[in-house]
C-alpha cells in the first residue's frame, strides 16, 4: 500500500523530517495490515470510508488515544489526497470520516524558580560535556528551538556579531532567532573548548558534537535534557519540547507580544501559539483566587 512516490512526495515536495516520514510509514503499514486481516482489498481504489471508520473503532478497542488516532487519520488524509491528485484513485474516502474529539491539554512547562536553579553553578561540570550540555539546555530555553533544529545547527548558522542563530525549521522554512549576550559568551566558551579538545571533528560543520567529534543525535540530546531537568523538576515529562513550552510561557507571562513569540517559534499560524495564553489565564485565575477576598 505504501508507495515510493508518496514517500518521495513527503520528502522532496513537503520537506517533512525523517521522523515525520517514519511516522507516516508506520501508520500506513498499520492500516494496510488491518485491511489485509479483515478485507479482501487488492488496491487503494477499493478502500471505503466505512473501512476507515472500522479501523478507528479497532484502534479505540486497543486503547489508542484520540490524539494518536487523529494523527493516523492525518496520515491517511495526506495519502489519499496524494493518490487523488495523481489520478490513482477515483474517489477520496476521507471526507466522510470524522475525526474524534480530543481534550485540549495545556502545554507543560517548568516554573521560573526551577529554571533558575537549573543554571546555578553547581549543576554542570566544567569539562567539555558539561559546558556543551549547559549550552544545549540554555539554547532550548532561551530560543524555543525544536530538538531537530538544534541538533542540525551548523557553525555557519551561529552569528556571534549579529547575536542571532539561523534555524531551518519545518518545511525547510528558515528563520532568524535573536540570542542574548550571555548565551553568546557561553557559545564562545563552548567553541573554544570543543576545538581544543575534539581532535576527530567530522568535516560536516555541525555545531553540537559528541566527545568523539560526531554530530549529537536526537536520543542523546533528549537524555541530556531529561537528566538535568530531573535534578530541578518533578514534572513527569522532561523533554526538549517541555523547554520549548517553557520558553513560550515565560515570554508570554513577562509581556512578550504573541506574534513575536509565533515568529520565534516558527509557527505557521497564530492558533498554534495561542495555546500558551491558556497558561497565562490559569496564572491569572490563581492570582485572583489568592488576592480577592470573595474569590
Amino acid at each position: 500500500m505504501i508507495t515510493v512516490d508518496f514517500i518521495n512526495y513527503l520528502k522532496f515536495e513537503k520537506h517533512y523530517s525523517p521522523h515525520t516520514i517514519t511516522a507516516y510509514t508506520k501508520d500506513l503499514a498499520q492500516f494496510d495490515s488491518f485491511l489485509k486481516s479483515g478485507y479482501e482489498v487488492s488496491n487503494a481504489n477499493e478502500i471505503s470510508y466505512k473501512m476507515v471508520r472500522t479501523w478507528i473503532v479497532n484502534l479505540f478497542e486497543q486503547d489508542v488515544s484520540a490524539r494518536s488516532v487523529n494523527r493516523k487519520l492525518s496520515t491517511l488524509k495526506s495519502y489519499f489526497k496524494f493518490l487523488t491528485k495523481e489520478g490513482l484513485i477515483n474517489k477520496d474516502p476521507m471526507p466522510k470520516v470524522q475525526s474524534p474529539k480530543t481534550s485540549k491539554k495545556l502545554p507543560v512547562f517548568v516554573d521560573p524558580d526551577s529554571m533558575k536553579a537549573l543554571f546555578s553553578e553547581d549543576v554542570f561540570s566544567d569539562d567539555y560535556e558539561g559546558i556543551r550540555d549547559r549550552l544545549i539546555l540554555e539554547m532550548f530555553y532561551m530560543t524555543g528551538i525544536r530538538l531537530s533544529e538544534l541538533i542540525n545547527l551548523k557553525d555557519s548558522d551561529i552569528d556571534i556579531y549579529q547575536q542571532n542563530i539561523k534555524v531551518l525549521g519545518k518545511g525547510n522554512k528558515e528563520r532568524i532567532i535573536p540570542i542574548s549576550a550571555g548565551l553568546i559568551d557561553l557559545i564562545k566558551k563552548y567553541i573554544e573548548i570543543r576545538n581544543k579538545n575534539i581532535y576527530l571533528l567530522e568535516q560536516n560543520g555541525y555545531f553540537y558534537v559528541t566527545i568523539k567529534g560526531k554530530k549529537v543525535y536526537e536520543k542523546l540530546a533528549y537524555r541530556i535534557v531529561n537528566s538535568y531537568l530531573g535534578k530541578v523538576s518533578t514534572l513527569q515529562k522532561k523533554s526538549p519540547h517541555v523547554l520549548r513550552h517553557t520558553f513560550a510561557t515565560h515570554m508570554l507571562n513577562n509581556g512578550a507580544d504573541l506574534n513575536a513569540i509565533k515568529e520565534i517559534l516558527g509557527h505557521s499560524n497564530l492558533a498554534a501559539t495561542q495555546v500558551y495564553t491558556h497558561n497565562t489565564i490559569e496564572k491569572l485565575k490563581n492570582i485572583y483566587k489568592q488576592a480577592h477576598p470573595r474569590a
